[in-house]
């Protein structure tokens, strides 16, 4: 004999027990074939492959007042985690919250951590997450040397702009606060001794808004480490009449010069095109411009080549700086 067919309301994604006999359909169908039961209280036609779907899924089947948190936060809401945690967060078990008073969420799948009455939540494709600020110093708190410190900048940085671009608020050229960098602050100081405070605090005041992409991050600290003066991130230049010609990643204003890192998605050809169009604009207008890759950044020769060009360009002496 064939399942009877669910209610059009369960059919489009996980639901739970509740929802199920809320629609009439009993308990008897939901143990039937046809059903996969991710979690305790929580059924779907199909089994949940991403972790978006497996997240869906263990919501439907828990409580209302939990939130994602961890690895899982950062996934959901698009932070840079490095790639072993990266990994770790899309196949491994989904990290949830849940208020002190309610214990720690105690599920196979699940690694359950307390204190969401103290963490914002945005919601995120339906589901509540702990907001990229509290996100930020959840990950400084995992265990030594699971996170470098430049790993939390990047990640700073990411969860900066994700908070900028939610406030709606212009920030200023050359800025090096904005609503995203005070909510990180705000974040941290609100905790009681957390774990990695020291680490977070140091990470906190190199983390700066307008920033791009986690290579330009990880450029701008390179430069920074090295002695140079540090260069505005995502510096808006412009002609002699105002008119704008470039927004650069990396910006020494006083020197006219700035460095554009070039990801994998700068080789279309496209991209390639503007690219160019956009130097040689530059240039016209008085600017020096170095591009940098990955290799400028990872390897040493390559880096140190780059970091020579770039003193060379701002009229510093190589021998104050520290290249390496």
């Amino acid at each position: 004999m064939h399942a009877k067919p669910l209610p059009e309301g369960l059919a489009g994604g996980p639901f739970s027990t509740a929802r199920a006999r809320e629609l009439g359909v009993g308990p008897s169908r939901l143990r039937r074939a046809g059903l996969v039961h991710p979690t305790r209280g929580a059924h779907a036609v199909e089994a949940p492959v991403t972790l978006t779907e497996r997240a869906a899924a263990f919501a439907a089947g828990m409580p209302s007042a939990r939130a994602f948190s961890h690895l899982t936060a950062a996934r959901l809401l698009g932070l840079p985690l490095p790639g072993g945690l990266a990994v770790e967060a899309d196949a491994g078990a989904l990290h949830v919250m849940a208020h002190t008073d309610d214990g720690q969420v105690r599920r196979k799948g699940c690694v359950g951590h307390r204190g969401l009455e103290i963490r914002a939540t945005s919601e995120v494709d339906g589901l509540q997450v702990v907001d990229p600020a509290h996100s930020w110093v959840d990950l400084g708190e995992l265990r030594c040397g699971r996170l470098t410190r430049d790993d939390l900048v990047v990640l700073g940085d990411a969860a900066v702009a994700l908070l900028d671009s939610w406030s709606g608020q212009q920030v200023r050229s050359g800025a090096r606060t904005s609503a995203g960098v005070r909510a990180l602050h705000e974040a941290l100081h609100g905790r009681v001794r957390p774990r990695g405070k020291v680490m977070l605090a140091h990470a906190l005041e190199v983390i700066r808004p307008r920033v791009r992409s986690p290579m330009e991050t990880r450029a701008r600290l390179m430069f920074v480490r090295a002695g140079f003066p540090e260069p505005e991130a995502g510096g808006l230049i412009t002609d002699e009449d105002g008119e704008f010609l470039a927004e650069g990643d990396l910006v020494w204003r006083a020197r006219r010069v700035v460095a554009e890192y070039q990801g994998a998605h700068h080789a279309e050809i496209g991209r390639r095109s503007a690219d160019s169009g956009r130097r040689h604009l530059l240039e016209r207008s008085g600017w020096q411009v170095r591009e940098l890759f990955a290799e400028d950044v990872y390897r040493a020769p390559r880096r140190q080549a780059a970091l020579e060009a770039v003193a060379a360009m701002l009229g510093l002496d190589p021998s104050t700086l520290h290249i390496t």
